[in-house]
């Protein structure tokens, strides 16, 4: 028997492997968690599947409901209408407001296909309803203290929230950014009365940017949104209070399809570069 020498074995077999790999797809939706290791808000759910290929874009077609904290519209806009080019046959509707808000809604029966929300707990709220499962931590935030720019109370320290005439505006408790500050101010053991508190991060901005408030505590992708009209500082004991920014397609999702590749898409590379240059930091 003739016997094929090994190098000739080992050409066709490098041959073989190259020709595969310039059959790859080029859209990168990989799940950064897939890619790291990382664990899903579930603590142990599956990640969404890989997006199509480009060849397959006009396959996906129809309307794509999401339902977003308020704190990832910049994101998002922009991760939208990046979606929309890859994948033309695609109209993305957006709702942008405080988790708890969005969560009450899902839950009431809401049509919905992508809940992505600014704390694991409000997500729970949902998957606990058995209305979706194996979401994915794509996000993290961490909050800031603003003020107006002419820092009319001259606040320099979390503590100073505290002081006699101060207006300090907050998030509501029952919103993952108002939840954190209470956690915040507690470990600091700041005791401070808002003048209000607000169902959004957006709107506790709003209000100091309007010099309604003398300070307020929202979180620094916010308040870097904002520079034109604020100012901001990282609080000791920010660290320690780090929102976790999970992401699911629901079940009863109107657009399936749609909703696990817009997932894939968030979490992929393309998106986790968008919600990096609005000052995200990684899952």
């Amino acid at each position: 028997m003739r016997r094929i020498p090994i190098i000739a074995v080992a050409t066709a077999a490098i041959v073989l492997l190259l020709g595969g790999c310039a059959s790859t797809a080029s859209l990168d939706t990989t799940p950064t968690s897939s890619r790291t290791g990382g664990s899903d808000a579930s603590g142990g759910g599956v990640a969404p599947r890989d997006a199509p290929s480009p060849a397959d874009a006009d396959v996906l077609t129809g309307e794509l409901s999401v339902s977003a904290a308020a704190s990832l519209k910049g994101a998002f806009d922009q991760a939208i209408a990046q979606f929309e080019k890859l994948f033309p046959g695609v109209h993305v509707t957006a709702t942008y407001d405080g988790s708890s808000t969005l969560a009450t809604q899902i839950d009431g029966g809401a049509k919905v296909d992508v809940f992505a929300s600014a704390d694991e707990a409000n997500m729970a709220r949902v998957t606990g309803a058995g209305l979706a499962s194996g979401p994915t931590v794509f996000a993290r935030n961490t909050l800031v203290v603003v003020t107006p720019k002419s820092n009319p109370a001259g606040i320099k320290t979390l503590a100073d929230l505290a002081k006699p005439g101060v207006k300090v505006v907050l998030c509501a408790p029952e919103v993952p950014c108002g939840a954190a500050s209470k956690k915040l101010l507690a470990a600091q053991r700041v005791t401070l009365t808002p003048v209000s508190q607000e169902q959004n991060v957006t709107a506790v901005l709003t209000k100091v940017r309007s010099d309604e408030a003398d300070a307020g505590l929202v979180y620094k992708t916010d308040a870097a949104a904002a520079t034109a009209d604020v100012r901001s500082f990282t609080p000791t004991g920010a660290d320690q209070v780090v929102n976790a920014y999970p992401i699911v397609a629901l079940k009863d999702a109107p657009n399936p399809d749609a909703a696990t590749t817009f997932v894939s898409f968030i979490t992929g590379t393309q998106g986790q570069k968008i919600l990096a240059s609005f000052g995200f930091d990684g899952p």
